[in-house]
């Protein structure tokens, strides 16, 4: 039965209730026991968040003549990101909902310059490895062109079968910094040198890395080249709402020219109520994601970005010592923030119940069967409660840990 829209409205105080109460099934991820979907980097992160959010929620982006005090939030944003990934001067950016619409948007400008710049007709391609996020099939079947992925390399993308399956109608390759499944940074330097030699566009999917491996590599981490600095990357995708540790939504997309940006905008003049230009796939804007942005950057700033990422990457370190101790195989050397690991002995995915009813809420992956973290600086605080809990269901499931330690998947 279909629930009607109250005659008569109710006190906040009460309907506040009603929502804390509608909440109890969720996950408790300010415990620490969610590796999906939220990005905990503590309490006073939180807080600058929600004021900022708060202080701009009515204003819209999408009238930069009406507020340029957001106009002036996201160009200074835009600048912070463009300066962490090595941009050259000229080049751009913008502010999005999220992954998946700076992916769209650099698909659609990509699409665009192959039409109008390249001269190029017919049906038209973008080639990804099979470790790419979904986000780029979503974006092609919107703008109908064919999606060809390749077989990964050790688990990361490989240049040469993107080299063999890309074509003339080709108006995108892919590497990703790193890939959702595994947190592993695929070859950029390579694709680079493909992207330059066959003159390809190349993005680079960062919406996971992108304000990530910038202050894991000023921490001494051995990252290697992924953004701007690899000459044949055109575009890149970098999440705010991740990494960032900003309000959802927030994500940007960066260019390597203003001139390659500009094919990824909306400008419709042809119209009663005049002309009405969008730079994204949204129309409106919320402001709040944007102020809370630029409140979260400027609240940590390098030094602080940099202790929550070192927070990230040995958090990471100790759950992968812990599961090999158990057993599982780390599924290859992750860098970053996101672990997967599964088992030579029991199916990781008949594990995930358990820890679900353990009051863990975590990812998977399928190839291989096992189990996925992206980790927050929260969970420095939770680990020995994660590794006892996962011996415990490994237990439940007839598994037990070996005399020796399992190897690495590759």
């Amino acid at each position: 039965m279909r629930l009607p829209l109250p005659e008569i409205g109710a006190p906040w105080p009460d309907l506040k209730l009603r929502m804390r109460d509608y909440a109890t099934g969720d996950v408790r991820w300010r415990e620490g026991k969610t590796a999906v979907y939220v990005f905990n980097a503590g309490p006073e992160v939180e807080q600058v968040q929600k004021e900022a959010y708060a202080l701009f929620m009515s204003e819209n982006g999408l009238g930069p003549m009406a507020f340029p005090s957001l106009r002036r939030m996201e160009s200074e944003v835009i600048d912070f990101g463009l300066s962490l990934l090595h941009a050259p001067e000229g080049a751009a950016g913008t502010i999005t909902s999220g992954g998946t619409d700076s992916i769209t948007m650099a698909v659609k400008a990509a699409r665009d310059f192959a039409r109008k710049a390249r001269g190029v007709r017919g049906p038209l391609n973008i080639v990804l490895p099979r470790s790419a996020h979904p986000a780029f099939d979503k974006a092609a079947a919107m703008m109908e062109i064919e999606v060809r992925r390749t077989p990964l390399a050790n688990l990361l993308a490989d240049p040469q079968a993107m080299d063999a399956t890309a074509d003339a109608a080709t108006v995108m390759i892919v590497g990703s910094a790193p890939c959702f499944p595994y947190g592993l940074i695929d070859p950029i330097a390579a694709l680079s040198d493909l992207a330059i030699a066959r003159d390809l566009w190349l993005h680079v999917d960062a919406c996971v890395g992108g304000y990530l491996a910038p202050f894991v590599k000023m921490n001494g981490g051995d990252v290697a080249m992924f953004d701007f600095e690899a000459p044949g990357v055109r575009s890149i995708s970098a999440d705010l709402h991740k990494y960032g540790y900003c309000a959802k939504g927030a994500s940007t997309v960066f260019f390597r020219s203003e001139a390659l940006q500009a094919f990824m905008g909306f400008d419709l003049n042809d119209w009663p109520g005049g002309r009405m230009v969008t730079p994204t796939l949204a129309g409106t804007r919320p402001g709040g994601a944007i102020s809370a942005a630029w409140a979260v950057m400027n609240f940590l700033g390098v030094q602080g970005y940099r202790a929550k990422q070192a927070l990230v990457t040995r958090t990471r370190e100790r759950i992968e010592a812990g599961v090999t101790a158990l057993g599982f195989t780390v599924i290859g050397a992750p860098q970053l923030g996101i672990v997967a690991f599964s088992h030579p002995r029991v199916n990781a995915l008949a594990l995930w119940p358990g820890m679900r009813a353990r009051g863990w809420f975590t990812g998977m992956t399928s190839e291989p069967a096992g189990l996925h973290l992206m980790l927050s600086p929260f969970h420095a605080e939770v680990v020995e409660t994660y590794l006892t809990d996962l011996a415990s269901a490994l237990a439940d499931a007839g598994g037990a840990a070996p005399a020796q330690p399992a190897a690495r998947y590759s």
